[in-house]
């Protein structure tokens, strides 16, 4: 049967062996190259059981919550144009980082973190970067949950008491719901997280469409500011900013090839649902649009849709918690029974991390008070890399000595360097504005018990 093969076809078959092997011995020598859970066929606690569909709820949750609260006002900034085509743009080039992501985990199933995508990138010292820089990222975004608790809690109770104490309790309700150490257990939360935004967001079009306190002032284009163009374009980026979870998520998926099913579910209802939100809100506001959104309808209408966004607006962030608590729990327990089990050690110290990162988060939550800059902030320093350009690094690594291979891997080559470049603009040009924001913005007086809403 040999001699019944062409020699081109041998040729071409011992290439393609030759490569395989390669990149498996690759795999195999990267450092920690064992599943983070390991065999859980006798396991006390199972975490791989996800169905695909539970997954891209859990990313749905996570990114659909606070980040379209911000949109109508991006909208009102840049104009109803050039908004479209932003939102357009970075929700398509997040589709396409968020797939590199699955690649990168399919290639390195070890993966179940940013730290470990730095760490096969760049050994001990990437590891240390990236595992920060993930953990700074999801702590700053549960801030912002606990930051829009607080402003939900004014807006129904008409300041009933000081904001720290609604901070407090945002805390504590954050605290509590993340104490299930399995995704599964919260995916069933997610549900409750999307149709709470979904329908108080709907609610809200509702009421500002039939107030319309905007009365037609609507503009194209606006004659806008660097700095202010920039601080809404980090408003964009954070509504998409849930890449930094995606490997936890897909790490406790019962099939890791499922993830692609669970992303186009994302990206299909945060896509559809920023731009009917966004633009609806802003036709029917105008110019004036208040950052969460929310706060453009009537005291009535704000306050129903508030009560009812409530679920998201903690859920989300637990989302967000329970990925951060389960980086530190894995870390420590990592190859070790100790992860599996339900003993007082395993429980005793997950209800630690858990304590100590949403105390984190809401001692930021209280320092930065201030919605639309904190969400500028996040994006500048974390979501412009976690989202876009740490995406575009691991692509070029998976092809190194590739690059201009085929015509198809010169292109993807250029849009992953361009993707690199976006994120540095992002980064650079949005610190720059985020920071002069914070410090111009008189209002964010820090741990105080003024009214925020």
């Amino acid at each position: 049967m040999t001699a019944d093969v062409e020699p081109q076809d041998r040729d071409m078959a011992v290439n393609y062996d030759a490569e395989n092997m390669e990149k498996q011995q690759d795999v195999k020598t990267s450092p920690h190259y064992q599943d983070a859970f390991g065999d859980e066929e006798f396991a006390e606690v199972k975490y791989k059981v996800l169905n695909w569909w539970q997954c891209g709820f859990l990313m749905v949750s996570e990114t659909v919550s606070l980040g379209i609260l911000s949109l109508p006002a991006v909208v009102a900034e840049l104009g109803l144009a050039p908004a479209i085509v932003l939102l357009l743009f970075l929700g398509l080039m997040a589709t396409y980082t968020g797939y590199v992501i699955g690649q990168f985990k399919w290639r390195y199933p070890h993966i179940h973190s940013m730290a470990d995508a730095g760490e096969v990138l760049l050994g001990a010292f990437g590891r240390e970067v990236f595992g920060t820089g993930q953990l700074l990222l999801i702590i700053f975004v549960s801030a912002s949950h606990i930051l829009t608790f607080s402003v939900a809690m004014n807006t129904i109770t008409d300041h009933g008491t000081c904001t720290i104490v609604f901070g407090v309790v945002g805390l504590v309700l954050s605290f509590l719901l993340c104490l299930p150490r399995t995704l599964l257990n919260i995916s069933w939360l997610s549900l409750v997280s999307f149709v709470s935004i979904l329908t108080a967001v709907i609610i809200a079009m509702v009421g500002v469409g039939i107030e319309r306190p905007g009365k037609g002032n609507i503009q194209a284009a606006v004659d806008t500011s660097l700095y202010n163009a920039f601080l809404a374009v980090c408003n964009i980026v954070f509504s998409f900013s849930g890449h930094v979870a995606f490997f936890s998520f897909m790490a406790e998926l019962k099939d890791p090839k499922d993830y692609p099913k669970s992303l186009c579910l994302l990206q299909g209802i945060d896509l559809v649902l920023y731009m009917v939100a966004s633009v609806v809100i802003y036709c029917y506001a105008g110019q004036d649009v208040t950052s969460p959104a929310l706060g453009s309808a009537s005291p009535i209408v704000r306050k129903v849709a508030y009560g009812i966004a409530l679920p998201t607006i903690v859920i989300a962030g637990v989302v967000n918690g329970h990925v951060a608590c389960k980086y530190v729990y894995v870390r420590l327990f990592r190859n070790s029974d100790r992860m599996h089990k339900r003993d007082w050690v395993a429980t005793g110290s997950w209800i630690a991390i858990g304590a100590v990162v949403w105390l984190l988060a809401w001692i930021i939550a209280e320092a930065i008070p201030v919605f639309n800059n904190l969400l500028s902030l996040i994006a500048s320093l974390f979501a412009s890399w976690f989202t876009y350009g740490f995406s575009a690094i691991f692509w070029l690594h998976m092809n190194r000595g590739q690059y201009f291979a085929t015509p198809t891997k010169i292109l993807l080559t250029c849009v992953n360097i361009f993707i690199i470049g976006v994120a540095c603009c992002i980064c650079g040009l949005g610190l720059y504005a985020s920071g002069k924001a914070l410090h111009d913005n008189p209002s964010s007086a820090s741990f105080s018990c003024a009214n925020n809403a």
